[in-house]
């Protein structure tokens, strides 16, 4: 019996040190306490943000084009725009910047102080011509999507959808399907968003998985918070 034990937990070390080491070689750059990325189409570029109020424009290598402070900010998340770039803020905002002048303009979330206080903001996505948040939740009753617009003084709640995902830490769209991370459970949820279900579950490698990005390319990049940008194929995940 003793044997048994012994061998179990060596196998659940090695392959825990093997998962750690898969995740490694895939590392494009790092950045510190990374919080969300997404793909910038008209630039081919990716836009990450952080917890400390900076984001970070990369290119495809990894190479960093940019780095700008915008305040003291918790940013979960970012969406890209030819224009400008939308961050979640934690709290409940949304925090738009333009791309060229880097003006500033803070949004409150109307009424989301009704979602609990366990249910700050975690991803954001372009959705069409509205955005998609997802919330931060530790039971599958709490887990929301939330659909809103962008007004000039606030952002307006136009639907909130239960995703069953438990602690949806960021989320991409691409092609009518939605993509949710899920840092508790290192898992990467595919979301028929008309149907209102998870048709897919991927189990990910174990790191602190914050943000989800696709490009054109067949590639999924992810944001850790532990300090680092990673890219899969999608091949290599089975998607």
């Amino acid at each position: 019996m003793k044997w048994f034990w012994f061998y179990f937990v060596f196998v659940l070390f090695f392959t825990g040190c093997l998962d750690d080491k898969k995740a490694k070689n895939h590392i494009i750059t790092n950045i510190p306490e990374a919080s969300g990325i997404d793909y910038c189409k008209n630039s081919d570029t990716f836009v990450v943000a952080n917890d400390e109020g900076k984001f970070y424009e990369i290119d495809k290598s990894g190479k960093i084009i940019n780095t700008n402070s915008l305040g003291k900010y918790d940013l979960e998340g970012v969406a890209c725009e030819d224009d400008k770039f939308v961050f979640a803020v934690e709290d409940g905002k949304i925090l738009t910047v333009d791309r060229k002048t880097l003006s500033q303009n803070l949004l409150p979330i109307e009424e989301f102080k009704h979602f609990g206080k366990n249910s700050g903001i975690e991803g954001i996505a372009k959705l069409d011509k509205n955005f998609i948040l997802s919330t931060q939740s530790k039971d599958k009753d709490d887990a929301f999507l939330i659909i809103i617009t962008l007004k000039n003084n606030k952002a307006k709640i136009e639907n909130k959808i239960s995703s069953n995902i438990v602690d949806s830490s960021g989320l991409d769209y691409k092609d009518g399907k939605l993509y949710i991370v899920s840092d508790k459970k290192d898992k990467l949820y595919i979301y028929d968003l008309e149907n209102e279900k998870i048709t897919s579950k991927i189990v990910l490698p174990p790191f602190a998985i914050e943000g989800v990005a696709l490009d054109n390319e067949d590639n999924i990049w992810f944001a850790d918070d532990n300090g680092a940008v990673l890219r899969y194929s999608l091949k290599e995940l089975s998607i």
